[in-house]
């Protein structure tokens, strides 16, 4: 056993991340597997991978073997992302579809693990937020501790204004601008050999055991219709005043109508036909986020335009900017 001291550089940092820092090449899968099982413990007690860390605590780490240097400096191919804004304190990428923001859970690695192999030199780069790995936009990465504790301060206190675009099936009821339904997490029944199920997300009364509030706010923008599809669209502007995992695909959902392309929460044949319509991943979209500066207090608004591969589906009229 292995007993590590937070250190007030580490304070406010969550669990995971805390020990993937410090578990170099020892995969993420197994990390999350021995928090899952208790065998990492936090001030002698079970803790969950999301458990926010302060100065004191102490971590408690069974026997694990790490992988030798030369496996863990070739594990992530080095790639730099299109960023919308840096300096000495942040950066902000626009991160593609089909990536995800960091490894695990079957995926040997994200956009950090390939932004630190981009930037040896970089002495602190993690991740402020995360986005879901079919999901386009901004992403934020500090550059510094102080940052990163600033930043997360923010989210946790639903101080940033994060918006989304959002292509739903079908027209969005126009008096339903609030979503106020508290969700869970749960696993789907394990196939193929494996540990355990898919995670997923539902919908629950508020006095469930697990629920969580999460609140979506939505502005529609416009009503699209596609060629051969008498159903039509509609292009939403969706705002989450809470930031729960698969939160905008599971309101959208329940409310009856799923994102386009949604592969978890939507409908699979109305997704085929879609990729025939040329729709070849999921239609959300981190569009706009509002923030403080984390060192200056400045006021930041950040915008990622719609990649092309989504643009191209909507009429020049209904195309946001």
């Amino acid at each position: 056993m292995r007993f590590l001291t937070v250190d007030e550089n580490s304070a406010g940092q969550r669990l995971d991340n805390f020990l993937f820092t410090r578990l170099k090449g020892v995969p993420k899968t197994y990390v999350y597997r021995i928090i899952r099982s208790g065998e990492v413990r936090v001030n002698k007690g079970r803790a969950q991978a999301q458990t926010r860390l302060a100065a004191g605590d102490t971590v408690r780490l069974p026997p694990v073997r790490t992988a030798p240097a030369a496996e863990r400096e070739n594990a992530a191919p080095a790639r730099e992302f299109q960023s919308l804004y840096e300096d000495e304190a942040l950066i902000a990428l626009d991160k593609p579809a089909g990536v995800a923001v960091h490894g695990g859970s079957g995926v040997s690695f994200g956009v950090i693990e390939q932004l630190r192999a981009a930037r040896p030199a970089a002495r602190f780069l993690e991740l402020v937020h995360r986005l879901d790995r079919e999901t386009s936009g901004i992403l934020l990465i500090a550059k510094k501790r102080s940052a990163l504790t600033a930043l997360q301060e923010q989210f946790r206190g639903r101080e940033m204004g994060k918006t989304y675009l959002a292509l739903v099936e079908g027209v969005w009821p126009a008096n339903k601008k609030v979503l106020d339904a508290p969700l869970a997490r749960y696993l789907l029944p394990a196939t193929g050999g494996a540990a355990e199920g898919e995670r997923r997300v539902r919908v629950v009364a508020p006095d469930h055991p697990d629920a969580m509030r999460a609140v979506t706010l939505v502005k529609i923008l416009a009503h699209v219709e596609m060629a051969g599809d008498p159903a039509g669209f509609s292009l939403l502007a969706v705002t989450i005043k809470t930031g729960r995992t698969h939160q905008i695909r599971v309101h959208l959902a329940s409310a009856g109508h799923p994102i386009a392309g949604d592969d978890k929460y939507g409908d699979f044949e109305r997704n085929r036909a879609l990729q025939k319509c040329g729709l070849k991943r999921m239609f959300l979209h981190a569009w706009r986020l509002q923030f403080r500066h984390p060192a200056s207090g400045e006021a930041m608004a950040l915008q990622a335009d719609l990649p092309s591969e989504l643009a191209r589906l909507l009429p020049p009229q209904t195309n946001p900017s």
